[in-house]
């Protein structure tokens, strides 16, 4: 994201995970929230695939950026491995959490938006691979629609080109629906970034990352 993406959402989102090209200056502003990546075209160009951004945005969904442990009817977090500690990054919103070990790598990226709006959450989600696939050279090695804690969720594991360096990501999005009775819906994502040859060596703390990732109902 130049602001949540893995590229930008999960990509974006680590290096922000990937970078994040913009959806545009619209209001709501979802370059700054999501780091989506949508890209701009003119007649002469195939159509740019939809993000999960574009896709909420066209729907006419307005989006607010917030704390992970801000929400009264959701539980949003995920554990810190041994090594591990929080990070500051000037490049993500002040609302997303940024765990790390290192000087730059391997970081966690986790941030939650506020969705206000009528959508299908199935139909938003299946948008989510579109975000991982913006970044650069980016070569997809496993990706999921499955539900995740009862929540539909988009899982996308690959590799892309960042600076000269090859990056591997572990990306989900999960977008979940707060307690009875407002019924709240948010964007919740997360994102884990390593160097690719290094990826065998950071699993067991990805892993333990990725499977704490916890959704939930308060």
């Amino acid at each position: 994201m130049t602001a949540l993406r893995l590229a930008a959402v999960a990509l974006a989102c680590t290096a922000v995970i990937g970078t994040v090209p913009g959806c545009g200056n619209k209001t709501p502003d979802y370059q700054s929230i999501w780091t989506s990546g949508t890209t701009t075209t003119t007649s002469t160009e195939a159509e740019a695939p939809v993000t999960v951004g574009r896709f909420l945005e066209d729907q006419g969904v307005v989006a607010e950026a917030v704390a992970p442990d801000a929400p009264t009817d959701l539980t949003v977090s995920i554990p810190t491995p041994p090594g591990w500690s929080k990070k500051q990054n000037p490049m993500l919103p002040a609302t997303t959490v940024v765990l790390g070990k290192g000087e730059k790598f391997p970081r966690a990226v986790l941030s939650v938006v506020r969705l206000n709006g009528d959508f299908d959450a199935n139909e938003a989600i299946r948008h989510g691979v579109v975000d991982a696939q913006l970044s650069p050279k980016f070569r997809l090695l496993d990706a999921s629609n499955e539900d995740y804690q009862g929540f539909p969720s988009s899982m996308v594991q690959g590799t892309y080109e960042m600076d000269g360096q090859r990056l591997h990501s572990w990306f989900r999005m999960v977008i979940a629906t707060g307690s009875a009775p407002a019924d709240q819906r948010y964007l919740a994502q997360l994102a884990v970034t390593a160097p690719a040859d290094e990826a065998p060596k950071q699993a067991a703390d990805v892993e333990a990352i990725m499977n704490g990732f916890t959704v939930a109902a308060k």
